[in-house]
C-alpha cells in the first residue's frame, strides 16, 4: 500500500500563481450602488448590481423589448402564460396596461382564471377562504359565478368561439358588470388580443355546477389549444413567460411547441422567461430547458409575483426606448 503523501508545517511546495493571471466571476463594474432618495425607477435599475437574477431581470426585460420592435417579419409575439394567482394578488392592471401598450401579444392561463377575473369585474373582490367553505361543503358555490359563466361559454361555444373570446365578450359587453375595465379577459376581447384558456375538467369551481356544460367546455378548451398552437408557431424571435403556473400551462405550452414543429413550422430563436415562488420541475423542464435545447434563451426569475412581475414591467416600459 502506497504511503500517503504528508503535509508538514512548511508547506514548501504549494503550488501559486499571481491573481492576475485568474478568471474571476465578479469584477467591479458589477457591484450595486446605493440609491438616492428621490431618484428615478430607472436610477433604481442602475443601482442593481449586474449578476444573478439582477443580471437576468434585465435580460428578460431586453428579450420582451426586442419581441416588440421585431425584424423584417415584423413584431415578435410576446406571449403571456399564466395561472390565476396573478389576478389575486393585484396584477391585472399591469397584464392589462402591457396590452394597451402591445407588449403582450397573447394570454394563455387556466380555468381558474376565469372566475377571479370575473368575480373582480362583477364583484370588485375574489379569493373565498377554501378552509373554511369547504368544511360546510359551501366552497364554490357562489350562484352567479356558477351560472353567469357556465352560460357564457355554452353560448360562446355554441357560436363558434373558444373558451377565453367566450368569456370576453360575455365581460365585455354585460352591463350587469361594472368593472370591466380591470378584466384581462374583456380588455383581451376589446384590443383584439388572443385569450386561450386551457381547462382540466374537474379543477374549476365551475363544474360543481349544473350549468356547467362538459361539451362546450371541453370544445372550447379544444379550440383555444389551437389558437394557441397558431400562434406558438410564429414565436421564433419572440417570448414565452410563464407566470405562476406549475403544471397546466408548461404541459399545454410544450405540446402546441411540438405540434407547431411537427406540421413544419420552424419555430427556433426565441426566449423563454420562468417567474415563480419556487423552481417546479415541469416548469424547469417544459417551459426552459426543452424547448431552448436547440437555440434561444431561457430565464428563471424566482421570487413573488407581486414584486417581481411589476420590476419586470416597470423595467420594460423604462428600457424600451433605448437605442
Amino acid at each position: 500500500m502506497r504511503d500517503k503523501p504528508q503535509v508538514d508545517g512548511s508547506l514548501a511546495d504549494v503550488k501559486r500563481y499571481s491573481l492576475s493571471t485568474r478568471r474571476s466571476k465578479v469584477t467591479l463594474w458589477q457591484q450595486g450602488k446605493p440609491f438616492s432618495r428621490g431618484s428615478s425607477f430607472r436610477d433604481f435599475l442602475d443601482t442593481m448590481p449586474e449578476v444573478l437574477a439582477a443580471a437576468e431581470l434585465k435580460k428578460a426585460a431586453r428579450a420582451i423589448i426586442e419581441a416588440q420592435r421585431g425584424t423584417n417579419r415584423g413584431n415578435r409575439p410576446v406571449v403571456l402564460g399564466m395561472g390565476a394567482h396573478p389576478i389575486k394578488v393585484g396584477l391585472s392592471p399591469l397584464i392589462i396596461d402591457l396590452m394597451k401598450k402591445g407588449i403582450i401579444t397573447a394570454i394563455a392561463t387556466n380555468g381558474a382564471s376565469i372566475v377571479h377575473d370575473f368575480e373582480m369585474s362583477f364583484m370588485g373582490s375574489t379569493s373565498e377562504d377554501v378552509a373554511q367553505e369547504l368544511c360546510h361543503g359551501t366552497f364554490g358555490m357562489a350562484a352567479e359565478t356558477g351560472v353567469m359563466l357556465n352560460t357564457a361559454i355554452s353560448d360562446g361555444v355554441t357560436r363558434g368561439l373558444g373558451l377565453g373570446s367566450s368569456i370576453g365578450e360575455f365581460i365585455f359587453n354585460d352591463d350587469r358588470i361594472k368593472d370591466r375595465s380591470m378584466s384581462i379577459f374583456a380588455t383581451a376581447f376589446d384590443l383584439n388580443v388572443p385569450i386561450t384558456v386551457h381547462v382540466a375538467i374537474g379543477t374549476d369551481i365551475l363544474h360543481m355546477h349544473p350549468e356547467a356544460n362538459g361539451s362546450a367546455i371541453g370544445e372550447g378548451s379544444m379550440r383555444d389549444f389551437r389558437t394557441l398552437t397558431s400562434i406558438v408557431a410564429t414565436l421564433e424571435g419572440g417570448v414565452f413567460i410563464n407566470l405562476g403556473s406549475a403544471v397546466i400551462i408548461p404541459e399545454v405550452f410544450l405540446k402546441a411547441l411540438n405540434l407547431a414543429r411537427n406540421i413544419g413550422h420552424r419555430v427556433e430563436g426565441f426566449t423563454t422567461i420562468n417567474m415563480d415562488f419556487i423552481r417546479q420541475y415541469r416548469a424547469e423542464v417544459n417551459v426552459l430547458k426543452r424547448p431552448t435545447a436547440n437555440s434561444g434563451s431561457a430565464i428563471s426569475l424566482i421570487g413573488h409575483h407581486e414584486i417581481m412581475f411589476p420590476m419586470l414591467c416597470a423595467a420594460v416600459i423604462e428600457m424600451k426606448d433605448d437605442s
